[in-house]
């Protein structure tokens, strides 16, 4: 039987000593076909591990409603495959800047505050979700002839609690369902931090970029004996929508990564390979005092200034983290598995179909609810997508201004049929009053949950009320449109398509709506990928022969959404278009997309 265990000063695989050379990708963030090329590449680079995070939202974005928990253990059978061991983060709560940290919204809508505490109930729905996901991880464990040789409990608890009981609990959790490889935690390397974080028994880790010394010194305070290990090397960074790009020097993150190196630890470079928040799945960040926290969604790319950049591409850092690498190496490392294929010439897609909003939402929206006040998207179970709003400003009356109180996260309104402004957050209050009797309706978008720190979990949505003057106007219809609802087989076919043109001729309605488009690869099969491209459209979501890429906005930094090469196909293939805002001239651009980074210009991540 083989074995893998945690000695007083390194990891062990039948006795001897090993050194993990990990990195993080994501399999929710890769199509699965692409699976086996990118961790060809992590191998390539010098690795002999590689980790990923369990988004419990994904696989039950509704209670009792579990989809597709067996794609876990196809992604583990492909780390075995490319002769790689495997780390599992499980969760339930996992950060990875993905939509309310993995944490499912009827979960966090129902246990507020109590969640990832050692409240009973919430206990008990981890402890389900455990015991339906855990068998994927068990069966696959190094002593069952499997690739996984550690799992995590929880998830940099440190940054966020300090209930000592419910960690204690989650690891003994994993311990029953069958768990039996070493257990660790991963938290900075700050005191409060590890303290919070920490279980007696479990190994812990420390996430950092930079300042290796330091950071074991602090880390070797509090546990004196065992591999040092960074989990989470950060080589990059993520990006907001409407901020400047992040980077990495490749050089200065080459020789952070050597000092990891030379003090004798393990690694875990995060991300390897970022990958794609695709379906609208990006979560959000808070910055600022707790009083004052601007809202900061994450864009849909996850390359992270990755070594291996969202396309599969090595960039100047993984040919730099191969140099450090290799000199590790029990052996010769294998040669890069041939890039994969892209688009080399562009490709213009008319968009010919168009249906409103409302059409739309009549066809694929959930039935329309009514009561005294707007309820929430946890309310009406909403994840991602959009609710639209009516309510009605009684008359007669004089003109008041009229606004929203804890509106998240932007609202397009109109007041009788007319565009009236755009709401958000910090800006939540029309630039022209409204008088009676007047008929008020808000399409109001999520832009992603909170995925760190102590705003996790918060409400989407009209959390407070529309206000007129200082006056609530109550009795408010609510209907949501998610975004699950495309996925449907068929489902689009039912929404009532008529000529682009109307778009034209429909007025305000007209800058929103499904746009539909067709366009013809040619060739066989092996369709490589592409990047697709909206100039002069506003915000919303791309399909691609039903695929959702995720969610475009002009506010960059991002411009162009990646289109893996399985989801394309040789002969016809269809675009949607979902715009939330102001659309643009009715076609949209396919292309080679990004070049390979060499250290792109932007805000420089240390």
């Amino acid at each position: 039987m083989t074995d893998f265990t945690v000695g007083d000063d390194c990891f062990r695989f039948d006795g001897k000593p090993v050194r993990l050379l990990s990195g993080a990708l994501h399999y929710f963030r890769v199509h699965e076909e692409q699976w086996g090329h990118r961790l060809a590449m992590l191998a390539a680079m010098g690795l002999n591990c590689v980790e990923t995070y369990v988004p419990w939202n994904l696989h039950e974005p509704r209670e009792g409603e579990v989809r597709d928990v067996g794609a876990l253990g196809r992604f583990l059978d492909a780390v075995e495959r490319a002769g790689l061991w495997a780390i599992v983060r499980p969760g339930p709560y996992i950060c990875a800047e993905w939509e309310n940290g993995g944490l499912p919204v009827w979960v966090t809508g129902r246990f507020g505050r109590r969640v990832r505490t050692r409240d009973a109930a919430y206990r008990a729905v981890v402890e389900r979700w455990f015991r339906e996901l855990l068998p994927q991880v068990v069966r696959r464990q190094v002593s069952r002839g499997g690739p996984v040789i550690l799992v995590q409990a929880e998830n940099e608890y440190g940054s966020y609690g300090s209930d000592a009981v419910y960690l204690e609990w989650l690891a003994g959790l994993l311990r029953q369902c069958g768990v039996r490889v070493p257990l660790f935690t991963s938290d900075g390397p700050e005191d409060h931090m590890l303290t919070g974080g920490s279980v007696p028994g479990l190994l812990a880790t420390a996430n950092f970029g930079s300042g290796a010394r330091e950071g074991f010194e602090v880390l070797r305070r509090h546990q004196p004996r065992g591999p040092l290990m960074c989990m989470e090397f950060w080589c990059g960074w993520f990006d907001h929508w409407g901020a400047e790009p992040v980077v990495r020097d490749p050089e200065q993150a080459a020789g952070a990564l050597r000092e990891i190196l030379e003090c004798g630890a393990s690694v875990n470079i995060y991300m390897a390979h970022g990958g794609t928040n695709f379906g609208g799945w990006a979560g959000a960040n808070r910055s600022g005092p707790l009083q004052d926290e601007s809202f900061r969604p994450t864009v849909t790319s996850y390359d992270y200034d990755a070594p291996v950049d969202e396309y599969g591409r090595a960039t100047e850092k993984f040919w730099l983290f191969r140099k450090v690498l290799e000199g590790y190496a029990e052996e010769q490392l294998p040669a890069l598995p041939p890039e994969p294929a892209g688009f080399t010439a562009p490709v213009r897609v008319e968009l010919d179909g168009w249906a409103g909003l409302g059409d739309v939402t009549e066809a694929l929206g959930d039935p329309e609810t009514e009561s005294g006040v707007p309820p929430t998207f946890e309310e009406l179970g909403v994840d991602r997508g959009l609710v639209r709003y009516r309510v009605a400003v009684p008359g007669p009356r004089q003109a008041y201004p009229l606004g929203v109180s804890g509106l998240r996260d932007r609202a397009v309104v109109y007041v009788d049929g007319v565009r009236a402004g755009v709401l958000t957050e910090e800006s939540g209050t029309l630039p022209e009053p409204v008088a009676g009797p007047a008929e008020v309706e808000l399409w109001v978008e999520s832009l992603g949950r909170v995925n760190y720190g102590p705003r996790l979990g918060e409400p989407k949505g009209v959390t407070g009320g529309v206000l007129h003057e200082r006056q609530y106007l109550h009795g408010v219809r609510a209907r949501g449109l998610r975004l699950d609802a495309f996925e449907a087989a068929g489902a689009v076919a039912a929404v009532p398509f008529g000529p682009v043109e109307a778009a034209a001729g429909a007025g305000d309605a007209g800058r929103t709506g499904l746009f539909r488009g067709t366009f013809t690869v040619e060739g066989a099969a092996g369709v490589g990928h592409a990047g697709l491209e909206l100039p002069g459209w506003t915000r919303g979501f791309v399909w691609v022969n039903g695929f959702c890429l995720g969610r475009y906005w002009s506010a960059g930094p991002q411009r162009t959404l990646y289109v893996p090469g399985p989801v394309l196909r040789a002969g016809a293939n269809e675009v949607w278009v979902l715009e939330l805002e102001d659309a643009g001239e009715p076609h949209v651009e396919l292309g080679p997309g990004a070049p390979v980074r060499t250290g792109a210009p932007g805000v420089v991540q240390s």
